[in-house]
């Protein structure tokens, strides 16, 4: 695997953060694969990732406040070996544009779970979790 997408709805909390902490973990183990994130709404396109998701991320060592939000296109189901979708919403839109190259974060170590939106908590404490989630998943992606 030479490039992954991780694809959430706006690209601002939870696929920012994948892709950081995937790109974290990348270099640690001294692998050559790409990454990147987009969402499957353009709500928030050109946007950085929302405070909550940087700040998050900086208490992990990983610095994702550079990134911006783009809209997934089509064009990126064949320039990515492998799609990567945050939960079954996004996973059931990308199939319907027709991704063939495509799985669940979840399915990587949590049982097919949705990585949960964490505006859907009360405070910070959301994104701690879904950070947790995040970390172990892509972990888990990355040795298979």
């Amino acid at each position: 695997m030479k490039s992954i997408l991780f694809v959430c709805l706006g690209n601002i909390c939870r696929s920012p953060i994948a892709e950081g902490v995937a790109r974290k973990l990348i270099e640690e183990g001294g692998h050559s694969i790409s990454v990147d994130s987009a969402g499957t709404g353009n709500w928030h396109v050109g946007e950085a990732p929302c405070k909550h998701s940087v700040t998050v991320a900086q208490n992990h060592d990983v610095d994702i406040s550079h990134l911006r939000a783009r809209q997934v296109k089509k064009t990126d189901f064949s320039a990515f070996d492998l799609i990567v979708a945050l939960d079954q919403s996004n996973y059931h839109d990308l199939k319907a544009l027709g991704c063939q190259n495509l799985v669940k974060l979840g399915d990587y170590g949590h049982s097919g779970a949705d990585v949960p939106d964490p505006y859907f908590f009360d405070g910070f404490e959301g994104f701690d979790h879904v950070y947790t989630m995040i970390e172990s998943c892509v972990k888990e992606l990355l040795n298979r």
